[in-house]
């Protein structure tokens, strides 16, 4: 028995649908079922029509429960759902940059002599899986991703079987072998995707612990057997140069190499108390020898000192450089106000190029301005101003002589109101020489090259590009969440970042694919979910069908839509159907 819609067509043309209830029954002379109307309904689009549906309905229903109808339906019961879309895409990325194939093959060959031959191999690939897809599916600790995530919240193949020691034990593996990891990665990487490497941008940032100590000077640790018995010096210092101003704790320095597409190339990680100019050397010994063709390295102010320019130019190197504008040197009293006009190379980007000396003492500086970034600045620097004549005249009171207030003390000392201030005649007020030299630096920046084949415009939307590796530093920060970090072992510490940046990689190949964010794209995967079913011969995983939204990013992505069983595990007839273990 069913509802059965009748469809005819008028002389105007209009089609009017019926709906009947049905039943099919044998004709034993033509040997075929014959279709039966029980009762007419009526036209589908009139009100009486759905009324008399909803009431056959209640009236069915008082009879037997919803339950009941499902279970006659179907001898299929559903365990548990996840979403399952999102995840499919970073596996079949991460088998896309071959990792999946290189990670167990560096397990075998590198498993220890003692381990005997009926000892199982740590399962490194599906571990370092797990915590990559963590941290961009749904960022946490270690401990709760095994706990918690894996075991509840996805579907994660293969991972059944990981206890918490084979996430640690992975971590150990992949610092270890992170050098072979990274440079194989790149190689797949440029191959895949043609990626262009003629500009390679490198910035730093800061990572601060909650923790009151810092690690001890000159002490190292020693990792486990597994992790290759490295000494690790002690990573977490305090320093003044904090860039997330938590100077009051101790924190660790990472670096960050990314190609101009956004991808990340190489991370490194560096004591708390290393400065930005101290880091480069690292950066471009560890680069030699990969495939980066004609390499432009740039780099932001915190770079710039001569035994850097000299080192990024030894052996051919090229460089752009955004140069610190410092009272009274070179790019403050010549180059800023050097004679000339600028001319506009996009929008909002003004440029003038400036030359100064000659030979080998020959240095060529571009003056960059943004008309829009200049009315910014102005605009902060009269709100600072304001409040700062508001906080003088309310202390007026204080006179020479006389012990400082802790608001003179607070003002003089204060990021945003004390560059403006100056002690005069013991009184506190603001020196109108200090506000017109930051006016005249409204909107400007400069940078420099020793690269002459590049163009002034080349050279300020080269450094403009820059600004990806900021908008990476956010992401790691607020959506990949690469803090807080519970890890205190200095190895533990650089896999832990090593891995996040993975995820980062997978992240923005997808971005790059769909011209979209990465939480855009993964809802809209996520809309694809995975049913356990339950039947009397056994369990059953079946897909969803995809939306349209999820089939759309399938194809932006290159990615075909994920099977509809992904796994079937039939019961034997005379025993009782086992439970199924917690899924990863």
């Amino acid at each position: 028995m069913f509802l059965r819609e009748s469809r005819h067509r008028r002389a105007s043309g209009e089609v009017v649908v019926y709906l009947q209830l049905a039943e099919s029954v044998w004709d034993p002379e033509a040997k075929r079922a014959q279709t039966r109307v029980l009762y007419n309904f009526g036209r589908s689009d009139e009100v009486a029509t759905r009324d008399g549906l909803r009431d056959l309905a209640r009236s069915i229903l008082r009879r037997v429960a919803p339950d009941e109808l499902v279970q006659h339906r179907d001898d299929r019961k559903l365990v548990d759902c996840w979403p399952y879309g999102d995840i499919y895409v970073l596996e079949q990325l991460w088998s896309r940059l071959g990792i999946r194939e290189l990670l167990p093959k560096l397990a075998r060959d590198n498993v220890s002599a003692h381990v005997k031959a009926s000892e199982k191999i740590v399962p490194v690939e599906r571990a370092c899986f797990a915590m990559v897809a963590n941290r961009a599916c749904a960022p946490s600790a270690k401990l709760y991703c095994y706990e918690q995530w894996i075991r509840e919240d996805v579907h994660i193949q293969g991972v059944e079987d990981l206890a918490l020691h084979h996430l640690y034990r992975s971590m150990d593996f992949f610092e270890k072998h992170k050098d072979e990891l990274e440079k194989a990665i790149y190689f797949r990487l440029s191959d895949l995707l043609n990626v262009d490497v003629e500009l390679i941008f490198y910035d730093t940032t800061t990572l601060h612990f909650e923790i009151d100590e810092e690690d001890a000077d000159g002490v190292t640790i020693t990792g486990s057997q597994n992790s290759g018995a490295k000494e690790y010096e002690a990573l977490r210092q305090r320093s003044k140069s904090s860039k997330n101003k938590r100077s009051d704790v101790p924190q660790i320095v990472v670096g960050l190499a990314m190609t101009r597409d956004g991808l990340p190339v190489r991370s490194w990680i560096f004591r708390g108390d290393t400065v930005d100019v101290e880091t480069v050397s690292q950066v471009k010994e560890d680069l030699r020898g990969w495939r980066l063709t004609r390499c432009v390295f740039v780099g932001d102010a915190g770079m710039v000192s001569e035994e850097n320019l000299k080192l990024l130019a030894a052996g051919g190197g090229r460089h752009i450089l955004c140069m610190p504008i410092r009272p009274g040197g070179e790019v403050d009293e010549d180059v800023i106000s050097h004679p000339g006009r600028y001319q506009k190379v996009a929008q909002n980007l003004e440029v003038k190029q400036v030359v100064l000396g000659d030979g080998e003492r020959r240095r060529r500086y571009v003056v960059c301005f943004n008309p829009e970034e200049e009315k910014r600045q102005k605009a902060h620097r009269e709100q600072a101003l304001a409040e700062l004549e508001a906080e003088l005249d309310s202390i007026k009171g204080w006179e020479a002589g006389k012990e400082h207030t802790k608001r003179v003390c607070a003002l003089r000392a204060s990021e945003r109101y004390g560059k403006y201030l100056a002690l005069r005649s013991g009184r506190l007020e603001i020196d109108r020489a200090k506000v017109n030299k930051f006016e005249r630096l409204d909107g400007k920046f400069v940078v420099t090259s020793n690269d002459d084949t590049l163009t002034a415009e080349d050279m300020a939307l080269g450094y403009k590009q820059l600004q990806r590796v900021e908008r990476a530093w956010r992401l790691l920060k607020s959506g990949i969440k690469i803090r807080p970090i519970y890890h205190w072992a200095p190895h533990r510490i650089s896999a832990h970042v090593s891995l996040t940046m993975l995820a980062l990689l997978l992240e923005r190949i997808a971005e790059n694919a769909c011209g979209d964010t990465w939480r855009n794209i993964r809802d809209d995967l996520r809309q694809i979910k995975l049913a356990r079913l339950s039947t009397p011969h056994g369990e059953l995983w079946q897909v969803t069908e995809p939306s349209q939204a999820a089939i759309n990013r399938l194809k932006q992505l290159g990615i075909q839509p994920p099977p509809l069983l992904l796994d079937v595990a039939l019961q034997p007839t005379h025993t009782p159907p086992a439970e199924h273990p917690a899924k990863s």
